[in-house]
């Protein structure tokens, strides 16, 4: 591995105008990492990498590479461009291993985080390194939302992000309440009363689009983000159609097969997949069978129905009528994204939306209501997960920069009341 991982870091020209670091949008300054690692300096290498994205184990294997930093390489153009994946991965992995420092300290604040996933985690490292004292709401019983819930294991294995908790959360100080779903019994209202000074909404893009099809709701259709949540659970037969054909699907796909279905089709409404190329590539590797200029039009208990289109050279799809084929298949998952919940919405009165339930923000995650901040697929909808680490990071530094013109808090009011004695005397 780590041969493998040299062999790479010789294979960088050291640009200076690195048109890698131009195409990752949170602008790792990859030619000094590597130069670094070449140095035998890794510790600095990878605290720059942390420094920069707290994310970055997790950004190394599940990033597009291909058409961030790698796809951007000046060694691409003419062969084959430097895998930088591969670098971070052993870097931030390695370094990680290291990272046993306590909380910073405390600056008397407190900031509420709600939704762990990419942007709240983001967040909530941020502010913890600023000394705030952070506590992350989750709806989930364990951190990582869609990173977790929404990305297979033989992608990004869990211990990643039970390794991030431990080394990245709990070592800092930051508190977890698992299991919260923020909008129910608790309200962001019950937050502001308990003194949290700022408020950052990430609760991501859990409800599933639907096709509003005949055959919706049969009991052999699921929806992609129901089905990775957890695959265990599910029993789709041998043959299986997926509806999409984007990066989600992909990994429905893949997961479907690693539990046993043996014909998978991925049906598509444009001859051009959504996916990247290098996760489409894997899926037709594992078996994967794509159909083209397809649009469903109805599901039944034997597959599903599918009408022909035809794709103009602008891309305009037109429907053929007559052409209707029913595809046999045991299951069906649907996987056309997804979109925003409402519970907090609902509950919170000032939080304005947008026609797509997604948050209004500012462009530096200021929503309608002061002291409450949102990004991530909260505000843009479903993203990559380095795009929202990359905002996030100017959402933490606008709540920081907020936090900082409130007065301190009064004085606890209990803070003489007598103690309780223990049953064991202390």
């Amino acid at each position: 591995m780590a041969l493998h991982v040299m062999d790479e870091a010789n294979h960088c020209l050291g640009c200076k105008n690195p048109r890698c670091q131009q195409g990752c949008p949170i602008h790792t300054n990859i030619p000094e990492v590597i130069r670094l690692l070449k140095e035998n300096r890794l510790n600095e290498a990878g605290r720059m990498l942390f420094e920069n994205n707290p994310l970055t184990t997790v950004c190394s294997l599940v990033c597009n590479h291909e058409k961030q930093c790698e796809g951007h390489c000046v060694r691409g153009i003419k062969g084959s461009p430097v895998h930088f994946s591969v670098i971070e991965n052993y870097i931030s992995s390695t370094y990680a291993s290291q990272m046993t420092h306590g909380p910073a300290p405390s600056n008397g604040k407190k900031a509420a985080i709600i939704g762990s996933g990419p942007a709240g985690l983001t967040i909530a490292v941020i502010l913890a390194r600023y000394g705030y004292d952070v506590t992350i709401f989750e709806s989930h019983d364990k951190i990582g939302g869609v990173l977790r819930y929404g990305i297979p294991e033989f992608r990004l294995p869990k211990s990643v992000l039970d390794d991030f908790e431990y080394r990245h959360l709990r070592l800092k100080g930051i508190k977890v309440r698992p299991n919260t779903d923020v909008g129910k019994a608790l309200k962001v209202d019950d937050l502001i009363r308990d003194g949290y000074k700022a408020i950052f909404i990430g609760t991501g893009v859990w409800r599933p689009n639907a096709l509003h099809i005949k055959g919706e709701s049969n009991g052999n259709v699921h929806f992609a983000i129901n089905y990775l949540q957890n695959p265990d659970v599910y029993h789709l037969g041998n043959r299986v159609i997926v509806i999409g054909a984007g990066n989600a699907a992909m990994d429905v796909a893949r997961t479907a097969i690693r539990h046993g279905t043996r014909h998978l089709q991925c049906f598509s409404l444009s001859k051009k997949i959504a996916a990247s190329e290098y996760e489409a590539s894997y899926a037709r590797l594992e078996g994967v069978d794509f159909v083209f200029n397809k649009k469903p039009v109805e599901i039944t208990d034997r597959g599903v129905v599918f009408r022909d289109l035809q794709e103009a050279e602008d891309g305009t799809l037109t429907e053929i009528p007559g052409t209707e084929m029913l595809y046999p298949a045991d299951s069906v998952i649907v996987s056309i994204s997804q979109g925003a919940c409402t519970t907090i919405t609902e509950s919170t009165e000032g939080l304005e939306t947008n026609a797509r339930g997604l948050f209004v923000t500012d462009e530096v995650g200021r929503t309608t209501r002061p002291g409450i901040f949102a990004s991530g697929d909260a505000v843009n909808g479903a993203r990559t997960v380095v795009e929202a680490v990359a905002y996030s990071k100017k959402v933490a530094e606008a709540m920081h920069q907020y936090m900082q013109t409130l007065p301190p808090d009064p004085p606890d009011e209990y803070a003489d009341v007598p103690v309780a004695e223990n049953d064991d005397g202390n």
